[in-house]
């Protein structure tokens, strides 16, 4: 009979490889995650899919006589806003080092090749524009003019260049909305635009109060963000106008009901309550993190409820 100890020797033996696989496992997923900034991807994923909810719901058609719509739908936007997130890691490795946020990106490590995230990229989108075009042309146009708006006129132009780059930016972000109607509907009607429109209201209030949070990392990497360049009494001007610039857009939704109008009504006057309180507190880092996070619930709660009013 084998011995104890010889027992326990051939168990850390057998256990230390399969524990270190394992970990490579867990990091590469990590790794993987952080390169198609999985975040984006989710948040884009929502919008995406409650513009696709909406255009069922109005012309009438059914979610799970749809399913294959929904699954082409759901997997291409996905797949080019990852593939789109991957080129900007891509582009920005140069001074990804620079800001706490990005500093442990793959990219910036070394555990991956520029050129390995650049195929990575440009194969998800190539993938994610395959599996768009098996809902309509409308939607796949949108799609990859929503890639060029990020990649391009953002990542390549803007963002280095201008003060303006967050607006820039924004026209990207307010996309995903359209590509899940279109998917739909390719005839976009004025609560596909309505979407559109509240994403890209949105974006410069949520963008500021994170570069006014990251003010000094962005002014290291030599980012022309609103704080860097106008200060934050500037900034903080610009966010209260942008958050105002929302309040009327419930109008645009009337057909989705007065409850959802109260609700959205009430997120504006919120934010814009959060807003004006900037005004009176003396930290202003504080507040840019307040206002950062009302964004996110924000944006959340507004998306969402447009699918459960359609519910009831």
């Amino acid at each position: 009979m084998p011995n104890s100890k010889a027992i326990g020797e051939a168990s850390i033996d057998t256990g230390t490889p399969s524990l270190n696989s394992s970990l490579e496992k867990a990091s590469m997923v990590k790794d993987f995650m952080a390169l198609i900034k999985i975040g984006i991807v989710n948040s884009n994923l929502i919008t995406t899919f409650t513009g696709l909810w909406l255009a069922l719901h109005f012309s009438g058609q059914s979610f799970l006589g749809s399913l294959d719509i929904v699954f082409f739908t759901v997997i291409g936007s996905s797949l080019i806003v990852a593939g789109s997130c991957s080129i900007n890691n891509y582009i920005d490795r140069d001074i990804d080092h620079l800001m706490e946020r990005t500093k442990d990106r793959p990219t910036v490590t070394g555990k991956i090749e520029g050129s390995k995230v650049l195929v990575l990229g440009i194969v998800l989108i190539g993938i994610g524009t395959i599996f768009l075009s098996f809902t309509t042309i409308t939607a796949t146009v949108i799609g990859l003019l929503g890639v060029f708006s990020y990649v391009v006129l953002y990542s390549l132009w803007s963002k280095r260049q201008l003060v303006s780059n967050t607006i820039i930016g924004s026209i990207s972000g307010a996309v995903p909305p359209l590509i899940g109607w279109a998917a739909v509907d390719a005839n976009l009607g004025m609560v596909a635009w309505s979407l559109f429109i509240i994403m890209f209201f949105w974006q410069p209030p949520h963008f500021y109060a994170l570069a006014m949070r990251r003010v000094e990392e962005y002014r290291a990497a030599g980012i022309p963000m609103l704080p860097v360049v106008k200060g934050f009494k500037t900034t903080k001007k610009h966010i209260v106008l942008w958050v105002i610039a929302l309040l009327p857009t419930p109008i645009l939704l009337t057909s989705l009901g007065i409850p959802f109008l109260i609700l959205a009504t009430v997120l504006n006057i919120g934010w814009l309550v959060l807003g004006i309180y900037g005004y009176k507190i003396k930290d202003d880092i504080k507040w840019a993190k307040l206002m950062f996070v009302y964004s996110l619930q924000y944006l959340t709660i507004l998306f969402v409820a447009m699918v459960i009013v359609t519910l009831v």
